[in-house]
């Protein structure tokens, strides 16, 4: 077996130094990229590529030997108690999630996160936060996701979340807010892109119903706020019961989670459900009063021109809005329809309301500069006055009437009551006054006074009844001066002769005429 060495070439001395050089730069750059781009894992850590966990390290603050380009930190479970702006030794440009829960945070710092300006999901849950003062967070402008929950916090700052124009979500929910955090919405510091509101098992014991009226329809549909103790109201009912309806999922979701305090007397309370039917005996005006000043109800006449706005906080010149109706018809702008008008700027105009035309429109205004869309919701009703004008004054006419005839009947009572005249006295008088007659015509019927007969003769008279008739004398030719009656009057005579006599008139009678007959002359 033999070897072989071969001796290489030498190489010129020109070249030589020109490939130390080479090499040696080559070392340097291999030297010096070789750490960062490799990592260095602490022992307290484990690291994954872009991802590393110092989770229950015991550690109070961020290790400085890390890996700058990492995208993801979890130091859960440590002892981190202030967040200043040294807490984070170097910065990390790409770090987009920082995970911090469980440790005992109690305060936050102005420039607590410089150093890490691209953060999208920041966890702050489970710490010892009482309070969040003002842009606290204002380096962060692209977060998008922020969890706070499970602190003390009672104060919330109008300017905390200053500067935080991506945040999208925000985890309030287990801490002791005492109030409705309105300056979200409204206000110099409200968030539009926040979607989504996690207020729950906080102290809040009413809410501000008037101003969240104000909230755009796309952020009310993300507020959640079941867990706490409110008051039982009918504002909070009508409020939370239109969200139900609407199918909002914060309310659906969590339906047996809201309840309210019913006060049984000044000193006793319990917690009932407070979305069920019934419980607080709200009237269906209170109700829709309520969603009238949301604006979520239109009332029209069948007849009567209605106009409805979109009410939608994205409306720019770059919006373009769609309406659409109850039967799912497109109601759109410049587009020809039979009863309805659609403006550019997302107006409905109903020309002559019918009471098929009632029902739910939507409103969809698309904003194309954004890429943007959102939907309002609005209840029409359309009622007929002239059937409801109808049935009021059928209605008046029969109260009327039952009104007129108590009148009538009392006025009949008292009629009786006072103005019958009285059977004795009265009959009295007309005795009275018969008499006087009937002696003023006597004493011209009778030849002498009554005094003149005898005794024996108003004895014999008193069982008779005598008429005294008045003849009369025809002149006509032929009668030879005989005393002749009416044809008639032979009859009227004897049906008076054959009359039943009454003892009261007896009396009468021959107390007034003489029974002496009367002959005439001839």
């Amino acid at each position: 077996m033999s070897l072989r060495l071969h001796t290489l070439p030498t190489l010129p001395r020109a070249v030589r130094p020109r490939c130390c050089r080479e090499l040696l730069c080559l070392l340097v750059i291999t030297v010096t990229v070789s750490p960062g781009a490799a990592g260095v894992c602490p022992t307290a850590c484990i690291c994954a590529t872009d991802i590393v966990s110092c989770t229950n390290r015991n550690l109070s603050k961020v290790p400085g030997n890390l890996f700058r380009l990492i995208k993801r930190l979890d130091l859960s479970y440590n002892r981190i108690g202030l967040l200043d702006s040294e807490w984070i030794p170097v910065p990390f440009g790409k770090l987009n999630t920082l995970i911090i829960r469980h440790n005992n945070i109690t305060n936050i710092s102005m420039g607590s996160f410089s150093t890490t300006p691209n953060l999208k999901c920041l966890d702050l849950s489970s710490n010892k936060l009482k309070a969040v003062k003002s842009a606290v967070f204002q380096e962060l402008k692209v977060l998008e996701v922020l969890l706070l929950y499970n602190n003390h916090i009672s104060y919330l700052d109008p300017s905390a979340f200053g500067g935080l124009s991506q945040l999208q979500k925000l985890y309030l929910s287990g801490n002791f807010l005492t109030q409705f955090p309105m300056d979200l919405y409204v206000g110099r510091f409200r968030l539009a892109e926040l979607m989504f509101l996690d207020v729950s098992y906080n102290r809040i014991p009413f809410l501000p119903t008037n101003r969240i009226s104000l909230v755009p329809e796309k952020q009310l549909r993300g507020i959640h706020l079941h867990g706490n103790p409110f008051f039982c109201d009918c504002s909070l009912y009508s409020l939370l019961i239109f969200w139900y309806r609407r199918h909002f999922s914060s309310v659906m979701d969590f339906k047996n989670a809201y309840t309210c305090r019913l006060w049984s007397d000044s000193r006793h309370s319990h917690q009932v459900l407070l979305l069920q039917d019934g419980l607080l005996n709200c009237s269906d005006s209170i109700i829709n009063g309520s969603f009238r000043a949301l604006g979520f109800i239109h009332e029209a006449q069948v007849g009567e021109r209605l106009i409805v706005h979109c009410d939608s906080k994205t409306a720019s010149a770059n919006t373009d809005f769609i309406w659409v109706s109850p039967d799912n018809t497109l109601l759109e702008p410049d587009k020809e329809m039979k009863n309805f008008h659609v403006f550019h700027n997302g107006t409905l105009v109903i020309e002559s309301p019918r009471s098929e035309d009632a029902g739910v429109y939507s409103c969809i205004a698309m904003n194309r500069q954004r890429l943007l869309n959102e939907t309002v919701d609005v209840t029409i009703k359309v009622s007929n006055l002239t059937i409801n004008r109808s049935h009021a004054h059928e209605a008046f006419n029969t109260a009327f009437t039952t009104l007129a005839a108590c009148v009538a009947s009392i006025v009949l009572v008292l009629l009786y009551l006072y103005l019958t005249p009285c059977p004795c006295r009265c009959k009295a008088k007309r005795q009275k006054s018969a008499l006087n007659q009937s002696n003023a015509h006597s004493s011209v019927l009778s030849p002498g006074l009554a005094g003149d007969v005898p005794a024996d003769g108003r004895k014999a008279g008193a069982g008779k009844r005598v008429v005294f008739l008045e003849p009369l004398k025809d002149t006509a030719a032929g009668q030879n001066g005989e005393v002749r009656f009416f044809p008639s009057e032979t009859v009227i005579a004897e049906g008076i002769l054959k009359s039943s006599r009454v003892k009261s008139d007896s009396d009468s009678v021959n107390s007034v005429f003489s029974d002496t007959p009367f002959v005439a002359s001839t």
